[in-house]
């Protein structure tokens, strides 16, 4: 990576771990990035499919699902791996200047936080979004704040972030060019 590119992603880092840093944000973004706190609206997503659209319901929940499982399984297992970017919370160089909100483990570039929910929204959006406008700002608000709190609690950087963003939206993408291809008629 270039090194003004390390450069600048620090200093955003750095904004965001530090500059930002209060109270409120303190309390809230280790539970914007805790995988169990979304549990319901999971539940609350799985139920209007079925409720809503039966059968084809479960096609959508399976394009979630696989959505996720791809996007996830390629960020932590192949990329992380090749690119090998240490965690801002492990970096020895940055421990008595950065916030350690929480802990992290294993490689930071592409966050699978960020991959797995942008995947999750993008197939949220291209799905429902046509007839439902407001899921746009709501799914994609939803999956940067995730991201955003990742960053602000010390796990990634932002560059880590973005990475798992792009990566993520592409993978839903994909994953909801396959649902077409089995539901071709399907409108929300």
């Amino acid at each position: 990576m270039p090194q003004q590119l390390i450069e600048f992603d620090r200093h955003l880092f750095y904004l965001i771990n530090s500059g930002l840093s209060n109270p409120f944000f303190d309390w809230l973004m280790p539970i914007m990035r805790n995988k169990l706190i979304w549990i319901p609206l999971y539940i609350a997503i799985t139920g209007f499919c079925i409720y809503k659209y039966k059968k084809v319901g479960l096609y959508i929940i399976v394009t979630l699902l696989l959505a996720f499982a791809v996007a996830d399984y390629g960020s932590a297992s192949l990329i992380k791996p090749i690119f090998k970017r240490v965690r801002p919370c492990n970096e020895p160089a940055l421990s008595h200047t950065i916030i350690k909100r929480i802990p992290g483990s294993g490689y930071g570039f592409p966050s699978s936080h960020a991959s797995d929910h942008f995947a999750i929204a993008i197939v949220l959006c291209l799905i429902f979004g046509t007839r439902w406008r407001w899921v746009w700002y709501v799914a994609l608000l939803w999956a940067a704040t995730i991201s955003f709190a990742q960053v602000y609690v010390g796990v990634h950087y932002p560059l880590d972030v973005t990475g798992g963003a792009i990566y993520g939206l592409v993978v839903g993408w994909l994953m909801v060019l396959l649902f077409k291809k089995l539901q071709p008629g399907f409108k929300a």
